[in-house]
């Protein structure tokens, strides 16, 4: 009988545990170089973050009364998470009454008798202790298990966000008084800058509403980066958007401008709801190329500019079945590998102890099931594993010397070789180096062999024909993740295609357009560039080379 999900999912948290013990901080304090975050030794550091909330009504991060907040940590780690963007009001900083605050009080005084109980059991420590101190108690536990912080000011009055009425939308509404907003960064900036772990702050999240104005975004914007600056000189200094942080399209023309350098990132949130693409009704090809396209106009052009861009809320229904969401994931993942962005998923939290009104919400897009004990969709864990490490970007072992990975979608597993007429799908860290010539073919390094179609229905193979039609491999369909060919003997075309077992075959192409119900996923492919090293490269094969090796291909971003 098959393992339930619910024991898959404490599997891959546990399992996941050994790993991650010998994992450090990175050499700190970050900056930036280009468009990548870089440590203080110059080499590359990806941020795969989780968010953690803590801003809502109890001022407190979530799940404390379900589990301890060490073995929460311990957790993020397993999932193989390096960072976790923690959230806080401004009142946390700012009120002296709210911030001094016990647990036992806050929770108390909103009815929450149950999860006082819970933080009794589970972090008795924590339960008399004053708001402000159980936030820094957090912070603790993630850098005992060496996660970086990024502190983001998600909202002014404790509670859910956001809403374009609640009072909390921009500069100048009803809760958001821009010198308290000013005051309350410098508190935090100042409050965390020996905690070494603190790595960056977000200055706000989801500016919207109808008082939302360019001008004001700078002036204000400009000056609560130069506030945290003055404060604590070590973080990176993050600068979301406008219109729910979906749009950073205004700095196309006019960039930040700032008295020091080397610290600032942006920021852009990206949900299947917030792009208005239709993924239901559109095929998905169509839809994913009109998303991206949105969004590369609203943000990813920062990083062709050479600014770091952190896309520091993306989320789905982790159940798995809301078709919409799981649609607009794939595209994401896409986006995400092609561009080896920095990332953070929305959200950890399991469940919450009241979230607008409900005890005990259910957090669907929640990494962790209600109960906190399991993760809630382990392919997921599993899918976004190679994701979470470095492919590009400086101090990389082959920076000089990139290749090509071919990255699934679907499954999260690269294009290995298993032998001339075998190609499988397997972890990214096993992965061949490829190179994928202007020339459009798929070049296994060092040995002049390729990968070519032999007939429909077959297994795509490894040749020594490279000039032939069966050879050349393009990006078709609008999402351009359909890595087809013609066959030399009809001109038939191809495309790759991964079976239930992980085998490459060439088959037909599929949903390349109109057909808004067909599932192309299978054939969704990306071909990237990477710096990473490479286990694979004393292959199995002892193939001849035919040639030298050409140049790698570059993204087209």
């Amino acid at each position: 009988m098959a393992p339930s999900p619910q024991l898959l999912g404490l599997l891959v948290v546990l399992l996941a545990s050994a790993r991650a013990v010998s994992v450090s901080l990175p050499a700190l304090p970050l900056s930036t170089s280009s468009r990548w975050v870089v440590g203080a030794d110059g080499r590359r550091v990806k941020l795969a973050c989780a968010n953690w909330a803590s801003h809502l009504e109890p001022v407190a991060a979530e799940g404390l009364s379900r589990r301890g907040v060490g073995d929460i940590a311990a957790r993020v780690a397993a999932m193989g998470f390096n960072c976790v963007r923690i959230t806080w009001p401004t009142y946390l900083a700012t009120n002296a009454t709210l911030s001094s605050l016990p647990l036992r009080w806050s929770l108390q005084l909103l009815g929450l008798r149950e999860s006082a109980a819970g933080v009794r059991v589970n972090n008795p420590d924590l339960l008399d202790l004053p708001l402000i101190d159980v936030f820094r108690e957090v912070v603790s536990a993630l850098a005992n298990h060496s996660i970086m912080v990024i502190l983001d000011n998600q909202i002014t009055t404790p509670g859910w966000c956001c809403s374009r009425s609640d009072g909390n939308t921009f500069f100048g509404d009803k809760y958001f008084d821009p010198e308290e907003w000013l005051k309350g960064l410098s508190a935090m900036a100042t409050m965390f800058k020996s905690t070494n772990n603190v790595v960056g702050m977000s200055l706000r999240n989801e500016l919207r509403g109808p008082y939302q104005n360019v001008s004001l975004w700078y002036r204000y914007m400009q000056q609560g980066a130069e506030a945290v600056h003055a404060a604590n000189p070590n973080v990176l200094v993050i600068l979301s958007g406008l219109d729910f942080d979906n749009t950073l399209s205004f700095l196309f023309t006019k960039k930040v401008e700032l008295s020091f350098t080397g610290k600032l990132v942006f920021e852009q949130h990206w949900y299947g709801f917030s792009d208005g693409t239709n993924w239901d009704h559109q095929n998905q090809n169509d839809a994913c190329g009109v998303s991206v396209e949105s969004i590369r106009t609203k943000g990813l052009f920062l990083l062709q500019q050479g600014w770091p861009l952190f896309f520091s809320e993306i989320g789905f229904d982790m159940s798995g079945t809301h078709t919409s969401d799981n649609r607009y994931l794939t595209c994401f993942l896409s986006v995400a590998a092609e561009m080896d962005l920095d990332w953070a998923i929305w959200a950890l939290q399991g469940s919450y102890y009241i979230r607008e009104g409900i005890l005990a919400y259910d957090e669907t897009y929640g990494l962790l099931s209600w109960d906190w004990c399991t993760a809630r969709n382990p392919s997921f864990i599993k899918r976004i594993n190679p994701l979470q490490s470095p492919f590009q970007g400086p101090g990389l072992p082959n920076s000089k010397k990139p290749y090509n990975v071919i990255f699934h979608l679907l499954t999260g597993l690269c294009v290995l070789v298993k032998s001339a007429n075998s190609l499988k799908l397997g972890p990214c860290d096993e992965s061949n180096a490829w190179n994928y010539t202007s020339t459009s073919e798929l070049i296994l390094k060092h040995t002049g062999q390729c990968v070519e179609a032999k007939s429909v229905g077959d297994t795509a193979k490894l040749g020594a024909g490279c000039g032939k039609s069966c050879s050349k491999w393009q990006l078709i369909s609008n999402s351009s993740m359909h890595v087809s060919t013609e066959l030399t003997k009809n001109g038939t075309r191809v495309c790759l295609d991964a079976s239930p077992d992980g085998v490459i075959m060439t088959n037909p192409c599929k949903c390349l357009s109109e057909d808004p119900y067909c599932n192309p996923e299978s054939q969704w492919f990306k071909v990237i560039l990477s710096s990473r090293g490479i286990p694979a490269e004393a292959s199995i094969l002892q193939l001849p080379s035919v040639g030298p090796w050409p140049a790698t291909s570059s993204s087209s971003w």
